[in-house]
């Protein structure tokens, strides 16, 4: 990640046009803190094992862009919005408890 940067993009796949399993995933956090880098990295596992390929990370960094919280209504960071599938969920916090990450973005039942 890097705080000098507007958005950092990670794609893991070009075909995003139609596709129900892709999932766009938005990371909101506050500069390259031990929190904000702790949520990309465990953001980073959890897609690699559960959604193989068929994701993108967008990180926006509020430092840099302090205008980007209101679009998602972001109160805290770090923050991860899941835009794609609908519906929209948010998960606040640094990503640790894989299960609580899991459930929250729906890909495992409670």
């Amino acid at each position: 990640m890097s705080a000098t940067s507007k958005n950092k993009k990670q794609s893991n796949s070009d075909n995003t046009s139609g596709d129900p399993d892709y999932w766009e995933l938005r990371l909101y956090v506050a500069g390259q803190t031990p929190k904000s880098l702790t949520a990309f990295a465990n953001l980073k596992q959890i897609c690699e094992e559960h959604l193989a390929n068929k994701y993108r990370i967008e990180v926006i960094d509020l430092l840099v862009n302090p205008q980007l919280a209101q679009g998602d209504q972001i109160v805290a960071v770090p923050t991860l919005v899941r835009n794609l599938p609908t519906p929209m969920r948010k998960i606040i916090g640094d990503l640790s408890n894989t299960e609580r990450v899991l459930v929250g973005l729906q890909l495992r039942r409670g």
